[in-house]
């Protein structure tokens, strides 16, 4: 393998882990019989250790271990725990192995990161097509679903009748209501594996080793010299924007299975079970082009109109959403805004971190805005969301789709005017200073 091709695979295992049980888990846990708190709790673990992460685990890769050694140690301890996820179903030994997955996980996301940049030539041209292997993982992960997630019973009782019936009986035949639930347990299985897969892979990725602070003349601790810039005003602004849009998308994972899998009578979209992951699954298709004339967009628009455009389509989609949910055509269509709104934004942050930001502080650089897009802003959706959605919004069991999407739409809004008003980040070919 080339090392660019390497570093591709190493992306579409990373991400297949996490895109096999994040759609599914909202409505997962209460399955399992877990109170709206618990929910939270659970759900809480992954940016928490976003938060953890920029602090120890960052740390360590950019000034202590090999990027590639601490990837291999940490998706076969977090594998293992991810394994485990499958056959449980009381909340304290859920939540254990949910937290020891997340905390060795979430740091891992900076790290790949890391990895990619370090190795590449041109990261402004070349990352987002690297970054279009998770972006493939993701989809990879999503799509054996729609046949793991199928009444076989019903479509046995059918009798079809050669290869091409048997397929159109069992994407009609999706799983549903408890069945469905039960069946979940299996994304972790795919996680887990897929984990496993990604520790033994990490061994023959580039090698990529950790930067004493003096050979980059900077802080010895790596996280503080990353927060040290957060005293430039364009950097400020960046990173309080990332915090609302990573809400905003935050948003979108809480709810949208539950959306599409709610029926048109009862507000919702009513997509088959079998087909939810699959229809989810149509924005990172999109995400692909997306990814690919990234570079392009970045040289043609800059930093802050391609960023905006990013968050715009969180805005259109919850638009969407909130006033044209009957529209089965139209919200599968509307997915694929998925793919601006993620590398328009995250991406393209990322890749603005790796411009601008001190190269011996890579991974903590990439972990500053972790710890918004990973970090607060999912912490944020994930304490609020089961209480919008299951309490503020919902009538009589009944949820009121159209004014729980209002919600992130208009703090979408919120985020673009920000960037319009106070993001204008200098031209420089050199990392901004932290001054010390």
């Amino acid at each position: 393998m080339s090392k660019t091709f390497k570093l591709f695979v190493m992306m579409v295992l990373e991400f297949a882990i996490w895109g096999s049980w994040l759609p599914l888990i909202f409505s997962y846990l209460p399955s399992l019989g877990f109170s709206p708190s618990e929910q939270s709790w659970i759900l809480s673990a992954f940016p928490i250790a976003a938060v953890v992460g920029m602090f120890f685990s960052n740390q360590f890769c950019d000034r202590t271990f090999a990027a590639e050694k601490f990837l291999a140690f940490s998706h076969f301890i977090g594998g293992l725990a991810m394994l485990g996820l499958a056959y449980t179903k009381t909340f304290w030994p859920f939540l254990g192995l949910m937290f020891l997955h997340c905390l060795l996980y979430v740091p891992t996301i900076s790290i790949v990161n890391s990895i990619a940049f370090a190795n590449l030539k041109d990261s402004q041209k070349e990352f987002g097509r690297v970054r279009m292997g998770g972006t493939i993982g993701w989809i990879l992960a999503a799509w054996p679903f729609t046949f793991i997630f199928v009444d076989w019973d019903k479509v046995h009782a059918l009798n079809p009748q050669g290869l091409i019936e048997t397929i159109r009986a069992a994407l009609g035949n999706g799983l549903s209501g408890e069945k469905l639930k039960a069946a979940t347990a299996y994304t972790y299985i795919v996680a887990g594996i897929a984990s496993l897969l990604l520790a033994a892979f990490s061994f023959t990725l580039p090698h990529t080793p950790p930067k004493k602070a003096e050979e980059g003349a900077g802080e010895s601790l790596a996280w503080l010299e990353t927060l040290k810039l957060l005293k430039q005003p364009f950097v400020m602004v960046l990173w309080l924007v990332t915090l609302i849009d990573s809400f905003v998308h935050n948003c979108y994972f809480n709810w949208t299975g539950s959306f599409l899998a709610t029926a048109k009578a009862d507000g919702g979209v009513g997509i088959p079970g079998n087909l939810i992951m699959p229809v989810m699954s149509v924005g990172q298709i999109a995400e692909i082009l997306t990814m690919f004339i990234l570079g392009g967009t970045l040289k043609r628009l800059g930093w802050r109109t391609t960023m905006i455009i990013g968050v715009l389509g969180h805005v259109a989609r919850f638009a969407v959403y909130a006033y044209c949910p009957q529209s089965q055509g139209l919200i599968v269509i509307v997915q694929i805004l998925h793919g601006i709104c993620y590398a328009f934004f995250f991406a393209t942050v990322y890749i603005f971190a790796d411009a601008y930001f001190p190269k011996d502080a890579r991974t903590s650089a990439q972990g500053l805005f972790n710890v918004m897009i990973l970090g607060a802003g999912a912490l944020l959706a994930n304490s609020i969301c089961p209480y919008l959605g299951q309490t503020v919004f919902s009538h009589n069991g009944v949820t009121d789709f159209h004014g729980l999407f209002l919600v992130p739409m208009a703090c979408g809004i919120v985020a673009v005017v920000a960037m319009a008003l106070f993001f204008h980040p200098p031209k420089v070919e050199t990392p901004v200073q932290t001054g010390h």
